[in-house]
Parts: C-alpha cells; sequence; structure tokens
C-alpha cells in the first residue's frame, strides 16, 4: 500500500513532498515516538489524534484516519532517518520547532520520560536542523502547556 511512498523517503535525493505525504511523514514520526517504549498507549493514541487536528486542521475523524495510515506506514518503513529528512525538506526551518514540540508532547503524554524515547529525539532534533538547547526549550514549553 506504501509501497511507492516509502520508494520515495528511500531515495538518495527524496523530492520535496507534497501536502498530504508531508502530514503522512510527520504523523508516521509520531507514531513511531510513541511506539519506541514498546507501550503504544491509549493517551499517546489520542495525543497523536491532537496533535494532528492542531497542525493540519484536521476534524477528529480524519485525524485518527490519517494516524491509522501513519500506523500502516510507520510499521512497514524501518528507517527513522528517513522520515525526519523527508520532514526537513517539507517543513520550513521556523516551523521545525513545532515538530520537536508535537513529538514532546508524545513522548510526555503517558506522564513517563522513557530513556528510549528521549535517545529518538536526541536523533531526530539535530536531522530537522535544531540543537539540544532548541530541543530542550520546546520540552519545557510542551511540559508548561501539559502542567
Amino acid at each position: 500500500m506504501f509501497a511507492e511512498f516509502i520508494r520515495r523517503l528511500m531515495a538518495p535525493k527524496p523530492t520535496r513532498l507534497s501536502v498530504p505525504d508531508a502530514r503522512l511523514a510527520l504523523a508516521a514520526l509520531l507514531v513511531r515516538i510513541a511506539r519506541t517504549d514498546g507501550d503504544y498507549a491509549d493517551v499517546e493514541i489520542a495525543r497523536i489524534d491532537r496533535v494532528l487536528m492542531r497542525h493540519h486542521a484536521l476534524s477528529p475523524f480524519e485525524a485518527a484516519a490519517l494516524r491509522r495510515e501513519a500506523e500502516t506506514l510507520e510499521s512497514e518503513a524501518p528507517d527513522t532517518v528517513r522520515f525526519t529528512r523527508a520532514i526537513k525538506y517539507a517543513v520550513a526551518f521556523e516551523d521545525r520547532v513545532g515538530v520537536i514540540e508535537a513529538l514532546w508532547e508524545i513522548v510526555l503524554a503517558d506522564g513517563v520520560r522513557d530513556v528510549d524515547e528521549d535517545a529518538l529525539l536526541r536523533l531526530v532534533a539535530p536531522m530537522l536542523g535544531l540543537n539540544d538547547r532548541d530541543s530542550n526549550l520546546a520540552r519545557q514549553r510542551v511540559e508548561e502547556r501539559l502542567a
């Protein structure tokens, strides 16, 4: 189902993603971060849906449908680097902090800051062109919103 999409992500020089494909890549990255700790909890699923609704002005039904597609894509595509690279090409630099904030929302959704999730975020942030300080500030803003 996603073979063509995955092929484009795996290309040595991927082309800029369309808006629907960029949404799907971001959603798949959100699913990946939620699954990283081995517990894909209902609270994380609900948070992914809310993030997708807010970032893309989707209805709850549309967000859930996008997340379900992303779950399938995430399970078929093993390479986090390709997702991140695709998002980097698809999202303007000034909007990438919002991507990191969305990822932190998912990490913190279940109330547990897992070491594997932290490690994945430390890997992803520089691939998006952001440094540790940007990521830490994004995490702090999310923690304040969730408190």
